[in-house]
């Protein structure tokens, strides 16, 4: 199974000169927890997640509406493009401990979002010898490596 056999061909994006304020009113509309962060060119340069919103206020001292997205992100783009098979994709989400990722071509332009939400809807159970191209154990796997704690540095 591929990528885009299961991603969002419909992916909501912000730039990095957009504020928190105007990103999390998007999350909201479309209901999503995320929203890849494109430039001028539409190449993806970060994902903005809604728990980056929260920390972001929360250690910035300052409203959401004037910091800017381009403040909040690591500028670390994990992807997959939309011919990966989706268990190479399963194996980025699991190392880098993220629910989503931007589907990009070959210029890094964004095609998509592939979520842990479309590969649940899209797994089946395992029956007999014949195992489904998505499985629920090649999910929940993937969730369990990502629901791991990280190693906290200097504590």
């Amino acid at each position: 199974m591929k990528v885009r056999d299961v991603m969002a061909t419909v992916a909501h994006s912000c730039r990095p000169h957009t504020n928190l304020a105007e990103a999390g009113e998007s999350m909201w509309n479309f209901d999503c927890g995320a929203l890849p962060v494109v430039d001028h060119d539409g190449k993806v340069v970060g994902m903005l997640t809604d728990r980056d919103i929260c920390m972001a206020v929360a250690t910035k001292g300052r409203i959401a509406a004037h910091i800017t997205v381009w403040e909040t992100i690591t500028g670390k783009v994990y992807a997959c493009r939309p011919d990966d098979d989706v268990k190479t994709a399963l194996k980025t989400m699991a190392a880098e401990k993220v629910r989503r990722l931007p589907v990009v071509d070959r210029d890094g332009k964004l095609q998509g979002v592939l979520s842990m939400n479309d590969l649940v809807l899209h797994a089946e159970a395992s029956k007999g010898a014949k195992a489904p191209d998505l499985s629920y154990e090649d999910v929940l796997g993937t969730l369990r490596e990502i629901c791991g704690h990280r190693a906290l540095v200097g504590i």
